[in-house]
């Protein structure tokens, strides 16, 4: 059934509304963004030094001390997976990707004879688990917009605890890896135990500086005082705390980012549906312009004849 002009304009007046609250939720997302981009910056280097001295110390230590925190477990019975999304939706595919890959971590876990424990930080992991059956044992909520170091620490703290306690054999760790403003990736890492852990793991940056010190005939030596097995025990802590710290920025500038995107694209699409809507009042208005000319041409007609 045709539209009559007023139900159109009524329309286009609603979508109008929409793309204001879309470009004021796109420019507050590109304002917490660039500051998100500053914590991160100022991060990645101390994180990655915090990583480099860890596996050194590892390495150097040979066997790990024997502690509770850096024991690995006899049996992989159970898994520990965190997902780190945001507590608000409107961004996108990025809380849905996360949960995506930690539910299909957990469905191989699974396969394999592994029981997945989940972990949650933020509101919508926690519902979208809790929502597929697979209710989380501890939700961390409310601070995604602006995650401090303390959060970090009280997730680490009930990680290691889980650790430590046998709650879980393995730690792992879903989050959005922040690339550019429409670029994240879903990053999957391992925390726990040490002898497992995706720290252990050269990056490129540290395989190119190790081939320099062999073309260079030497390679630096590392003296410790106290020993390895010493900066090892207080390390260990410090590592878990700075990778989730790490996680929780790069997911914030990643949802900043995501959410800017599609308030972006919400706002194109809505001033193409406000000129696809102009268009049809348009129309409808030469319509009713026509019919009323029909209607006094009748009119007309008759009275003539």
């Amino acid at each position: 059934m045709p539209q009559s002009q007023r139900d159109v304009r009524n329309r286009i007046g609603a979508v109008k509304n929409i793309q204001k609250i879309t470009r004021a939720m796109e420019m507050v997302a590109a304002a917490r963004l660039r500051r998100a981009e500053q914590r991160i910056e100022a991060l990645r280097p101390y994180a990655d030094a915090i990583r480099r001295m860890t596996r050194q110390a590892a390495e150097a230590a040979g066997n790990v001390p024997r502690l509770p925190i850096l024991q690995e477990h006899d049996q992989m019975e159970r898994v520990g997976l965190l997902l780190v999304a945001g507590d608000r939706g409107l961004a996108g595919a990025f809380n849905s990707n996360i949960v995506r890959a930690g539910v299909a971590a957990g469905r191989q876990h699974d396969a394999e004879g592994r029981t997945p424990v989940y972990f949650a930080s933020g509101r919508r992991p926690a519902t979208s688990l809790t929502f597929r059956g697979l209710e989380p044992a501890e939700n961390f909520t409310g601070f995604t917009d602006r995650p401090a170091y303390a959060d970090a620490r009280r997730i680490a703290e009930r990680l290691m605890a889980a650790y430590i306690d046998d709650e879980i054999d393995k730690l792992e760790i879903f989050y959005n890896g922040y690339i550019s403003p429409v670029t994240q990736e879903v990053r999957r890492e391992t925390l726990l135990p040490l002898q497992q852990a995706t720290v252990l793991e050269e990056s490129d940056k540290d395989e190119e500086e190790a081939r320099d010190d062999r073309g260079s005939g030497h390679r630096p030596e590392v003296e410790y005082e106290p020993d390895p097995e010493d900066i090892l025990r207080r390390l260990v802590p410090d590592y878990v705390e700075i990778s989730v710290f790490r996680a929780l920025l790069e997911s914030t500038a990643s949802e900043h980012g995501a959410r800017m995107t599609a308030m972006r694209n919400a706002s194109d699409n809505a001033g193409e549906l406000i000129q696809t809507l102009t268009l049809e009042m348009n129309r409808a208005r030469q319509a009713e312009i026509t019919q009323e000319i029909l209607e006094v041409v009748a009119g007309a007609e008759g009275l003539s004849g």
